[in-house]
């Protein structure tokens, strides 16, 4: 045997580990789900099929409904909130500054904490009732409920969170103003362009194709959120089902309501949306995303 071919079996020999990994924790779960989408399943009896009886459920259920408009509320207001914050950040720091990585750092500890159980539970003793913010405002005389409480502003909360959660994108975002060629603002500068020109003319169709690849990551990310609104709510994502995420709501019935079939059914609608939401990002990509090399 040449030594070509003795390569090719040690890298598939090295691969074996990974390949277990992924037939036997990804690709196998993501087609039993598939089948159980199809199927009456609660976890304490055998699945039966039952076609799509689980999707045509959904049409009825007014739970599910509730789950969808708070979360394309959560994804369609809170994302643009968030990278609209990160790319303000990213442009106040771009020029540098004394001690420049310790404010990176700080803004990107948000990121790193932000979807954890811990500050979940910090959020609701702020925002709560009775809550730290609540305390806060009283000792100007202002009178509040709390905020998680009251179905009008719960969901804001968590945008608030989720948007406090910038630092992610906001260091990418500052990459790629640091690597903006400054022979372009030389020449907006000699056309007389302000700020603000220079800003809509050069950075941002520059900065278009950064500001793509965090819009179809945090989309992708904030769709799938479920920790902040699981320990909010007590998993219950009240109140009157303001923070019903589609993930919690998924939750409660897999396995709260032993429901894996019916769970297993929004799951695929879940994976279905996002992926053509994504796919229509990457259509419409084309008309306003500006790369280097384009004519």
């Amino acid at each position: 045997m040449n030594k070509k071919g003795k390569s090719g079996k040690a890298g598939y020999l090295f691969l074996t580990p990974w390949i277990i990994g992924c037939v036997c924790l990804t690709l196998g779960p993501i087609i039993a789900s598939l089948y159980f989408s199809f199927t009456d399943y609660s976890l304490l009896a055998s699945p039966h099929w039952v076609g799509l009886k689980n999707y045509s459920d959904m049409f009825h259920d007014k739970r599910y409904w509730a789950s969808v408009i708070v979360t394309v509320k959560y994804v369609f207001i809170g994302v643009p909130i968030k990278l609209g914050i990160a790319l303000l950040i990213a442009i106040l720091l771009k020029d540098g500054m004394r001690h420049m990585s310790v404010y990176r750092a700080i803004y990107y500890v948000p990121s790193l904490l932000g979807g954890s159980v811990a500050i979940a539970i910090l959020w609701r003793q702020i925002f709560g009732d009775p809550g730290i913010f609540q305390s806060f405002l009283a000792l100007f005389g202002i009178e509040s409920q709390g905020w998680l409480t009251s179905p009008a502003t719960s969901l804001n909360t968590l945008i608030v969170l989720e948007a406090w959660q910038f630092g992610s994108p906001m260091l990418i975002f500052l990459a790629g103003l640091r690597q903006m060629p400054q022979d372009l603002y030389d020449s907006a500068a000699v056309d007389g362009a302000g700020p603000l020109r220079k800003f809509w003319n050069v950075t941002f169709p520059l900065l278009t194709p950064i500001l793509f690849f965090n819009l179809v990551l945090q989309m992708i990310g904030s769709f799938q959120a479920f920790t902040p609104s699981f320990i909010i709510s007590s998993g219950t994502g009240g109140p009157v089902d303001s923070t019903l995420f589609y993930t919690l709501y998924l939750y409660i019935q897999g396995f709260g309501n032993l429901q894996m079939g019916y769970a297993s059914a929004m799951a695929w609608v879940l994976l279905v949306v996002v992926g053509a939401i994504t796919g229509l990002l990457f259509f419409t990509a084309k008309y306003w995303v500006f790369y280097g090399d384009s004519r």
